[in-house]
């Protein structure tokens, strides 16, 4: 508003007054500023995905992927129990070689017979115990890499760790409850003893068969 007119387009009131030409009657209202576009998808719109090379999470509570990828399927019940046989015969084949070491022996001495059986016999147990320790820690006893079979975590697809194979050793006491354990891969959905069970795991084959050497026996 001003006394007198400032330029072109101003305008005289009643009042004598003069007032700028957006404040003239019936002019536009002026416009609001435009800024950039409110971020997100438009109302009643498709969802916008995630940017490129990102996955999608899945959804809360969905049950996540196997972690087994490759050719790996789930070991058929025969080819365990050739790889438990051989893990046995391995063993077995000690035992002998240590009866044969205490007879001679023993022949001499007595007493010298019966330490060697004793300690033989201890070697045996804890030979047992190594192949289920490598269970736990490569997922592999000799008779299962002889095998290509592999025990490893149902939830992570990787093997359960030493200690979980000598707690292994433990978990396969119901199996022996009349042998139902050892039998249950025959019907169950899973391949699973009870064993496999009690820790979560499960038995893939399809893995590379390993040729009999001393490669057998190492972690």
């Amino acid at each position: 508003m001003s006394d007198a007119s400032q330029g072109p387009g101003w305008w005289q009131a009643s009042d004598g007054k003069w007032y700028p030409p957006e404040q003239a009657p019936g002019a536009a209202p002026a416009s609001a500023p435009t800024g950039p576009p409110p971020s997100g998808p438009p109302v009643g719109g498709p969802p916008v995905g995630p940017p490129a090379g990102y996955a999608t999470a899945p959804p809360y509570g969905a049950p996540a992927a196997p972690p087994m990828g490759g050719n790996a399927e789930l070991a058929d019940w025969g080819v365990r129990v050739v790889s438990t046989l051989i893990d046995t015969a391995l063993i077995f084949v000690g035992f002998l070689v240590v009866l044969v070491v205490g007879a001679i022996l023993g022949a001499v001495s007595n007493a010298l017979g019966a330490i060697v059986f004793i300690l033989g016999y201890l070697a045996c147990i804890g030979g047992s115990w190594y192949f289920s320790y490598l269970t736990g820690l490569t997922g592999q006893s000799p008779g299962k890499k002889l095998q290509g079979i592999k025990v490893v975590s149902e939830a992570t697809g990787q093997p359960i760790g030493g200690g979980g194979g000598i707690i292994r050793i433990f978990a396969h006491i119901p199996d022996g409850l009349c042998f139902i354990g050892y039998l249950f891969p025959l019907w169950d959905a899973k391949k699973q003893t009870f064993a496999d069970k009690i820790q979560s795991t499960v038995v893939i084959s399809g893995l590379p068969k390993q040729s009999f050497s001393a490669d057998l026996f190492k972690a």
